[in-house]
């Protein structure tokens, strides 16, 4: 079970890293100032230390690891055995939620107004799914009342242990997955939403033009880097932060620039929204949440030809967890390719939305299979299943010649705005 976040007037981003010019890799230290509009063009840069990224797989909610889910809560004062009776009712409704496997729920021994409430799932998908869905917002609604605020922190179970053993040797409990992942203090994550059919002009214009806000959030979370691209009606924003995720949200949320953009896209989104109103609110960007289910990195060193792509993939009804996992497994493999052209890829996920955010060494238009993630000749006839091909204008198979290319037109999304934090 989770309850989310408070959202009063503080309303998720536009926007999470200042004006820059993009460069090369996954992640950047950012420096104390903004500088100009980026362009379309090199993206990424490497770490503040110089070195390269660590390589390999970073984020991944398909290693079969189950999960743990830690909600800390702060109840309103007085209310807390309103919070409790609210919790008994829906209890029940949580645990028939697939891939659910227990909750427990506990109250601070020295503050009464702050609870915390675990769960543990089979595996990040169900949770994932549960999360981010219009029947979780239903379900803890009547705890939301009571909270005055909550955090969120999501882990891969890597070893358990029982006391069951002698003490000299401890029981360790089997878990699928033994090796932790390596990489930098940095969350990715993506928000998605339509408008309405005529308005993408000006959409576009209001995404590209507004006031950037402060990357410094509090000694410990800074915005690194947003990203903004346009695909038909449909707007992705995938965002960087190093530190707390949340933390970095509210931060931007406040500032005016962001504020007033946010309140001049809303004649336009085709879900209509009251950024006053926190139920309203908390429903919106919840239902637009694409997290971030794999991210790999080669590690390699950067320069200026370096291209950030986003890919919206055309999925067949029902196929969007597949075709997430296909993606991960290729791009798995992709980044162990010193010669290959993909430095760093992210898969979002939700539903049978399937993004993929892919750093690129030199012109994706050069090695489009492996820009779509599908160098692997292995993969390809699983991705035919998986994709809705004849919407792209590939009618035969995509091992044909033309297939990729023309696959990779038709997903490529419209650079809106890349922008990152200076000094990095």
């Amino acid at each position: 079970m989770t309850v989310s976040p408070v959202v009063s007037t503080d309303t998720a981003p536009t926007d999470s890293g200042p004006d820059a010019r993009p460069v090369r890799g996954a992640s950047a230290e950012p420096g104390s100032r903004d500088a100009g509009p980026a362009d379309t063009g090199p993206a990424g840069s490497p770490p503040a230390s110089g070195k390269a990224a660590a390589s390999g797989v970073t984020t991944s909610a398909f290693d079969g690891s189950r999960v743990r889910v830690v909600l800390m809560l702060d109840v309103h004062d007085g209310m807390q055995q309103e919070f409790l009776n609210a919790y008994e009712r829906i209890r029940g409704r949580v645990a028939a939620v697939a891939g659910h496997v227990s909750d427990q729920l506990c109250q601070s021994l020295e503050n009464p107004t702050q609870w915390l409430l675990t769960s543990e799932w089979e595996s990040a998908a169900p949770f994932l799914a549960w999360v981010n869905s219009a029947e979780h917002l239903e379900t803890v609604e009547p705890l939301q009342d009571c909270v005055r605020d909550t955090r969120s922190l999501r882990y891969s179970v890597l070893r358990e242990t029982s006391g069951d053993g002698p003490a000299d040797e401890p029981a360790t409990l089997e878990v699928p997955n033994g090796s932790p992942r390596i990489g930098g203090n940095l969350v990715r994550h993506a928000l998605t939403f339509t408008v309405r059919p005529g308005s993408e002009a000006k959409v576009a214009e209001l995404l590209s033009n507004y006031v950037s806000p402060e990357a410094h959030v509090d000694d410990s979370t800074r915005l690194l880097r947003t990203s903004l691209f346009l695909h038909g009606n449909r707007v992705v924003r995938a965002v960087e932060v190093r530190g707390e995720l949340q933390t970095a949200l509210r931060h931007v949320a406040r500032q005016p620039g962001v504020r007033a953009v946010e309140r001049a896209l809303d004649p336009y989104l085709e879900q209509s929204r009251d950024l006053d109103d926190p139920h309203s609110a908390r429903r919106f960007f919840t239902l637009a949440a694409m997290p971030a289910v794999h991210h790999v990195a080669s590690g390699a060193p950067v320069d200026d030809r370096t291209r950030r792509c986003a890919l919206l993939y055309p999925v067949r009804p029902g196929a969007g967890p597949e075709l997430a996992r296909l993606l991960a497994r290729q791009d798995a493999a992709a980044v162990r390719d010193a010669r290959g052209p993909v430095l760093a890829a992210t898969v979002f996920h939700r539903d049978d939305l399937v993004v993929r955010l892919v750093d690129v060494d030199g012109d994706p238009d050069a090695a489009p299979a492996a820009v779509l993630g599908l160098h692997d000749l292995a993969g390809v006839p699983e991705a035919g299943r998986l994709l809705e091909t004849a919407a792209a204008g590939v009618d035969g198979p995509l091992t044909d010649a033309d297939a990729p290319a023309r696959l990779l037109a038709y997903a490529r999304m419209t650079p809106l705005t890349d922008r990152r934090s200076a000094g990095s």
